[in-house]
């Protein structure tokens, strides 16, 4: 009796065992919902694939992406993809974007579904589609209000400026300090020395430096005094050379301007620097310019400049350098006050009001950022989703 009762309860455990491996085990199956679209807001490069998750216990180890050109033969596009390769988590499906096809024609895709030791199963092929470019990027939508309001700041506060409103820029006493520069030039006898540093035609604090060059050499049009000018770059000689002829020439002193003043050193940059000390210590400025992008040969320029008794009127974006700026010179420009010279010395309408609207975008960003983060830390998190879309 006992042996016969045994032999029930393995027969009985036997045929839960087989009926709950058959209930959790599922045939190999091919994906499921599988659209191909038109990727939105790119060039027209781009088609996105998509198809359903695979549920669990499935057996799919991997995903093959299969496709055909205007109804031709269908050949894989990808190398074998894991599911975590392809799925998206947000959305809770599987996503997978094609870059390699040939605009102008249509695609169909097939995805393939692959299994340990089965046989790959194909899901049904998707209708044809063509990729087109859009003309406007959805996502950028924040970002064009944006800019559109930046650049209604711009534009009003340039008119603004133009009708006669006086606009208040603050004090920055190196530029304060430009006459007084020139002046002591002038009484002592000798030249000015300006440098706009190593960089190129297309540097920013190149091109803001030529524009103060462009003040200066008015002011030395005036006073009859020598302005020299040593140059790294051939590009930038020439276009200073035009600069400081139309200054003199604005200043009805075209008879005094000698482009022989404005010359080339050297592209080599301590043999610049020193070509720069030679002509420091021969000449002995009475006022030096340092304005534009410096490297490590700024603190040689400076202290030379200081061991000659001139006044030094220094300016630089590059962050690295102006603590030796600050320390051999008189005066130093910092950062974005390089960039608002031209504006502070010319007092011209469309620079003021520039530099005005400017800055009301950058206090606008500011506040965004400040709320932005006042919002995160009360749990609201749409201020940061917008940024996110953009970028």
């Amino acid at each position: 009796m006992i042996h016969n009762k045994t032999i029930l309860w393995i027969v009985a455990y036997s045929v839960l065992f087989f009926c709950g491996t058959f209930a959790f085990s599922q045939e190999p199956a091919a994906p499921s919902n599988v659209t191909a679209k038109d990727t939105p807001n790119d060039d027209g490069s781009s088609i996105t694939v998509t198809w359903d998750v695979a549920p669990e216990g499935s057996g799919v180890v991997g995903y093959k992406i299969l496709r055909n050109s205007d109804g031709g033969d269908f050949q894989e596009i990808s190398e074998q993809l894991t599911p975590n390769d392809t799925i998206d988590t947000d959305a809770n499906i599987n996503k997978y974007k094609d870059s390699s096809i040939e605009k102008g024609k249509t695609h169909a895709y097939i995805v393939q579904a692959i299994f340990e030791g089965e046989t790959p199963m194909d899901s049904d092929q998707t209708a044809a589609v063509q990729a087109k470019a859009q003309w406007f990027h959805t996502g950028k939508i924040p970002l064009f209000i944006a800019m559109v309001i930046f650049c209604t700041a711009i534009v009003g506060n340039i008119y603004y400026a133009k009708g006669g409103k006086e606009i208040f820029v603050r004090r920055i006493p190196g530029l304060e300090a430009v006459d007084e520069a020139i002046g002591r030039a002038t009484e002592m006898g000798r030249s000015i020395l300006y440098t706009t540093g190593l960089g190129g035609v297309s540097d920013v604090a190149t091109i803001a430096s030529m524009t103060i060059l462009g003040q200066v050499a008015r002011r030395t049009a005036d006073y009859e005094t020598p302005l020299r000018v040593p140059c790294r770059d051939p590009i930038v000689m020439n276009v200073l050379r035009e600069m400081v002829k139309s200054s003199y020439l604005d200043e009805g002193r075209p008879d005094i301007y000698n482009e022989d003043n404005i010359f080339f050193i050297t592209e080599s940059q301590f043999a610049y620097a020193a070509g720069v000390d030679g002509m420091m210590l021969r000449e002995k400025p009475a006022a030096i310019f340092l304005q534009g992008t410096f490297y490590a040969e700024s603190l040689i320029l400076a202290e030379t400049g200081n061991s000659i008794g001139a006044i030094q009127i220094a300016g630089t974006d590059s962050e690295h350098q102006l603590p030796f700026f600050i320390a051999a010179c008189d005066y130093t420009l910092i950062g974005e006050e390089l960039y608002a010279a031209s504006a502070y010395l010319s007092r011209e309408p469309m620079l003021l009001g520039s530099l005005r609207g400017q800055d009301w975008g950058k206090v606008l960003i500011f506040a965004t950022i400040v709320l932005g983060v006042i919002l995160e830390l009360s749990g609201v998190s749409w201020i940061t989703d917008i940024l996110q879309r953009v970028s």
